[in-house]
């Protein structure tokens, strides 16, 4: 929650969405620095270098965390480690391939990116959706990253996951259906 200019608009989207449809946000990164910065100094000064003024600043309070509403903080709270259905984990960043998803550390599922650790099939043989690696959607089979770089002068991307269909936003808010190779 920090890569925009306007991460308290992004929330209360969010939390506008959650009210009327079936929302399941997944833990990432940088949503773990903000939630580790409500009570510890020294993490609120790591947040805040890799993007946590720019939060701060959405709120208009560039010197205060605890400025931040509580419906927002509960909201992060709520945020899963991950999601598992019959046939897909959805993760944020990476996983480990041979243990069960309740076992998975914070570093693989939030932090580790496709480059430091190029992932194999999980055991269970469900295929794992995934980002935090900006690049060309990459559908390795076992695998699909979807992370175009939407936080970085990339595409927001979605994909229906039966057929393969992607829909791309540009930051223009040009909507484009996008080959999935």
């Amino acid at each position: 929650m920090n890569r925009g200019p306007d991460s308290r608009g992004v929330l209360n989207i969010l939390l506008d969405l959650q009210r009327r449809c079936r929302l399941i946000p997944i833990l990432g990164n940088h949503e773990e620095m903000m939630l580790e910065s409500r009570h510890d100094r020294h993490a609120e000064e790591r947040w805040r270098y890799q993007g946590g003024m720019e939060t701060l600043l959405s709120y208009g309070y560039p010197d205060a965390v605890g400025n931040i509403p509580e419906e927002h903080w509960e909201f992060l709270r709520s945020f899963r480690p991950f999601y598992e259905t019959d046939r897909f984990l959805f993760t944020h960043a990476n996983y480990c391939w041979y243990l069960p998803m309740e076992q998975q550390s914070s570093r693989d599922l939030r932090w580790l990116s496709l480059e430091e650790s190029s992932p194999r099939p999980h055991f269970s043989g469900k295929t794992v959706i995934l980002g935090h690696t900006p690049g060309p959607v990459r559908d390795k089979g076992f695998y699909r990253c979807l992370d175009t770089g939407c936080g970085c002068g990339g595409r927001l991307t979605a994909m229906d996951l039966d057929s393969g269909t992607l829909w791309q936003v540009t930051e223009s808010g040009e909507t484009v259906i996008a080959d999935p190779q």
